[in-house]
């Protein structure tokens, strides 16, 4: 049976699939930050999304609040990740820039 019925269920669907949709996008935007196994948990992250938009109408309260900060978990784990990889990125060229400047 499926039972699909705007509640707060979709609203965190939407919030894990905009973020998934980010995640399988950073390779298009910054591809020195994308690595390969992104698109594994893009796609993992898609089916959570999607399972949480047709059946999330079963969930109880204490349930709902644990599927709420399990996102918000891996939201800001995912986010601080990126941007580390986008720092560790930055700290590669500037050392390959001096190493280049000093060998001159």
């Amino acid at each position: 049976m499926i039972n699909i019925s705007f509640g707060p269920n979709i609203f965190l669907g939407i919030i894990v699939t905009v973020g998934v949709l980010i995640l399988y996008f950073l390779r298009d935007v910054k591809p020195e930050v994308a690595r390969d196994e992104d698109i594994f948990f893009a796609t993992i992250g898609f089916l959570y999304s999607c399972i949480l938009m047709v059946h999330g109408w079963r969930l109880d309260p204490i349930l709902l609040f644990s599927q709420v900060l399990i996102i918000i978990t891996v939201l800001v784990a995912g986010w601080e990740n990126i941007r580390l990889r986008g720092l560790i990125t930055k700290m590669a060229k500037l050392k390959k820039k001096n190493e280049t400047d000093t060998s001159v």
